[in-house]
């Protein structure tokens, strides 16, 4: 199935969609990221629950009525009685912002890897799309492969652990410290995989025939190590041997590093799906940039620190740090940052972005900086009176395809680059 748009005409659902049979109907708030908030009325745990995920504040006014405000972030809270969505201000679609959320963390991550369903619900589109790579990885079996294990014998096996012999069990010649590879379906793939799986199926308003799918493939992985909540996730390596595996396992990857679920009070669930798109935003501009300009000379460093002014101490330094650099024999010659809030939003400040890419360059000694943010729209360039700078505003329209804005950030590449080379000529 193609990845499709699952969020792009926003979050809210019918009352009752996506409801499991006998459970009574969830009611559904939904608001923009840059909304000024809206006032409703909730149940005290509700509005606990939605100050402690992060994604909006929820602030009494008396009378069981609250104020909610989103704080910055997008995605969704449920709770037995409510369901809060703060969608992005692009109103970008599930598959988008999951291809956002992947590529900072694996070059090359693409839409089609995620086969989001058309589902106006955030975590029906999520359950959904889970129980289907799942399925597809799961399909020709558990995958196995070799882990490493140390253990306590009383016969040889694999190889002695001289040192921790010794240092155990001095003297002694029973039970054995050994190191040996076993051959299991107990590996990081498959640990992911089934805590992924476990979190979605604790997600209150799932669907009964995908919960049902949820906990069948759950159980199919039931011999294999349970996450503890909140440890890292294990380290898994791309290979061919699991080459089927690997969509599920970027969804499961983002499910577990930014959704959660709990039981309340009464072990009624709750969960939340949470994202700093300011911080999503940045973060894919980066990694995206910096592979785009791996086509011309030099090197690119992400969050570099300069200093503004002279300083005789640490203490009197007045340290910026532009969200990307690129150097040439050591030397900066383009700056870059991103800002996910375009002047045109509420609160934006124009001038705030600008006197900061003012400071980077004059910082670095860097004619021209790059301001990249989220829209459509000409790229605008400003001179900045009395001074050799320029800012350039670069839109990026994050509502085209993957495959689009890609090459959008390839042609920022290309034409950044180009200004470096116009303005060597001028020097020479």
């Amino acid at each position: 199935m193609p990845a499709s748009s699952a969020l792009r005409d926003g979050y809210a659902q019918p009352p009752g969609a996506g409801q499991a049979a006998g459970q009574p109907a969830v009611r559904q708030i939904a608001m923009d990221e840059l909304s000024q908030g809206v006032v409703e009325r909730l149940d005290p745990g509700s509005a606990a629950y939605i100050n402690g995920s992060g994604l909006a504040k929820a602030s009494p006014l008396g009378m069981g009525l609250f104020r909610i405000e989103p704080v910055g972030n997008v995605g969704s809270v449920r709770t037995p009685t409510v369901q809060l969505e703060v969608r992005p201000k692009e109103r970008l679609g599930l598959a988008r912002l999951l291809f956002l959320l992947g590529y900072t963390e694996n070059q090359g991550f693409r839409d089609d890897a995620v086969a989001a369903v058309e589902d106006a619900e955030l975590w029906s589109a999520l359950a959904e799309s889970l129980a289907q790579l799942a399925d597809r990885a799961l399909s020709r079996g558990v995958l196995q492969g070799y882990l490493n294990v140390d253990e306590s014998l009383r016969t040889v096996k694999g190889r002695i652990r001289i040192s921790d012999q010794i240092s155990r069990r001095p003297g002694m010649l029973v039970p054995l410290e050994v190191s040996y590879d076993e051959f299991t379906e107990d590996i990081p793939e498959n640990r992911i995989l089934r805590a992924a799986l476990e979190r979605m199926s604790q997600v209150p308003g799932v669907r009964a025939d995908v919960l049902s799918r949820l906990r069948r493939l759950k159980g199919k992985l039931d011999a294999v190590t349970r996450l503890q909540s909140g440890a890292p996730l294990p380290p898994w390596r791309a290979s061919r041997m699991n080459v089927r595996y690997h969509p599920a396992l970027r969804l499961a990857e983002l499910i577990l590093r930014n959704a959660s679920a709990e039981a309340g009070d009464g072990k009624q669930q709750a969960a939340s799906f949470v994202v700093d798109m300011s911080k999503v935003f940045s973060d894919f501009v980066g990694v995206a940039l910096r592979e785009a300009m791996g086509a011309f000379p030099g090197e690119m460093r992400l969050r570099y620190n300069a200093m503004l002014n002279e300083a005789v101490d640490d203490a009197d330094r007045i340290m910026v740090q532009p969200g990307a650099v690129h150097l040439l024999g050591g030397r900066p010659v383009m700056v870059y940052d991103a800002k996910y809030q375009a002047a045109s939003d509420v609160g934006a400040s124009l001038s705030g972005d600008h006197y900061r890419m003012l400071a980077y360059c004059t910082s670095l000694r860097v004619p021209t900086a790059w301001l990249i943010y989220p829209g459509s729209g000409e790229i605008k360039l400003r001179r900045i009176l009395n001074t050799d700078i320029d800012v350039v505003e670069f839109p990026l329209d994050l509502s085209q395809p993957p495959a689009q804005i890609l090459a959008s950030v390839a042609d920022l590449a290309q034409q950044s680059w180009g200004e470096v080379v116009r303005q060597a000529t001028i020097n020479r």
